[in-house]
């Protein structure tokens, strides 16, 4: 199936793909902020700008397009007249997602991705997980603040 869009159209279409504030990404934002989670937002100073950084805990959450992070690249894969360029750019954001997973990593962080289905279709179980990983977090300290001192609270 060829593009059904002329080339100035689909250029014009292109452009207007917005990279920050996504509707997944204000509606993930939103649900955290009404549980009380704090965070910052494209947090510049970590590799790959997470979409919502918790700081506090070191929790780097990204709200991935289907699409552009190719979930189902193998099955769905851009059919038009330059499908090379899509196979090459599609591959290099899937590589470029693992390589800032690692980098985060490295740094002490833990990296949360999110499909876009998942936040539209199941924001409280995406809600969840994050909620968990927080939890997870406060008991390790605590098992921390417990073995240093030998004393229990």
């Amino acid at each position: 199936m060829a593009d059904d869009m002329s080339p100035e159209q689909r250029r014009k279409n292109m452009q207007h793909i917005r990279s920050t504030d996504t509707s997944i990404e204000v509606k993930l934002r939103t649900a955290l902020w009404h549980e009380g989670i704090r965070y910052r937002k494209n947090f510049k100073e970590l590799p790959g700008k997470p979409d919502i950084a918790i700081t506090k805990y070191k929790i780097a959450v990204f709200c991935d397009s289907s699409f552009w992070h190719g979930r189902y690249f193998d099955s769905k894969k851009p059919v038009d007249t330059n499908h090379e360029y899509w196979d090459k750019k599609l591959r290099r954001n899937m590589e470029r997602d693992e390589e800032v997973n690692k980098a985060l990593r490295s740094m002490g962080w833990i990296v949360l991705r999110f499909w876009d289905e998942d936040i539209h279709k199941h924001l409280d179980d995406c809600l969840k997980t994050v909620k968990e990983t927080i939890f997870d977090l406060k008991m390790s300290e605590q098992e921390i603040d417990y073995g240093e001192t030998g004393e229990s609270r």
